[in-house]
């Protein structure tokens, strides 16, 4: 499994929002100058993130996003489905009850990408928002 740029600048952009949510709404010209990201393509990672839930804008020339609930509250996880679907490893197990796969009973495999499904679940559910901006490497030497 791969995390598309989607998904890594999805993640970058939203722990941006959230570190300098303090500031007000947070433009995306702001947070594309910050982390080199075109605005174009921040524009098409953030309508996801909206409709997800995760953030919310304001419309009009002093408006820009937030976050739609505190960042201790959002998770990678959350932020990486909302972008890239379902984070499992194999297709069988993408959002469904292996109902597609005929080799479910007698999958040699099935126990390897249900323990790396979970894993990969435990992790990035276990990490939120706020754990991110807290270790910004540009927070701990100093903005």
């Amino acid at each position: 499994m791969k995390i598309s740029t989607k998904g890594r600048y999805g993640l970058r952009a939203i722990v941006d929002i959230a570190a300098h949510s303090a500031d007000g709404h947070i433009s995306i010209k702001e947070v594309a100058q910050r982390q080199g990201i075109s605005d174009n393509y921040l524009e098409q990672i953030i309508f996801p993130l909206k409709r997800a839930g995760l953030v919310k804008s304001i419309r009009g020339s002093q408006g820009g996003y937030l976050l739609a609930r505190p960042a201790a509250q959002i998770t990678a996880g959350e932020v990486l489905r909302a972008l890239e679907g379902d984070l499992a490893p194999v297709e069988c197990l993408a959002g469904r009850e292996n109902a597609e796969c005929g080799r479910v009973d007698r999958c040699s495999t099935m126990s390897l990408w249900l323990r790396l499904r979970d894993a990969i679940n435990n992790v990035v559910d276990g990490v939120t928002i706020q754990d991110m901006v807290d270790n910004r490497p540009d927070r701990l030497i100093g903005e």
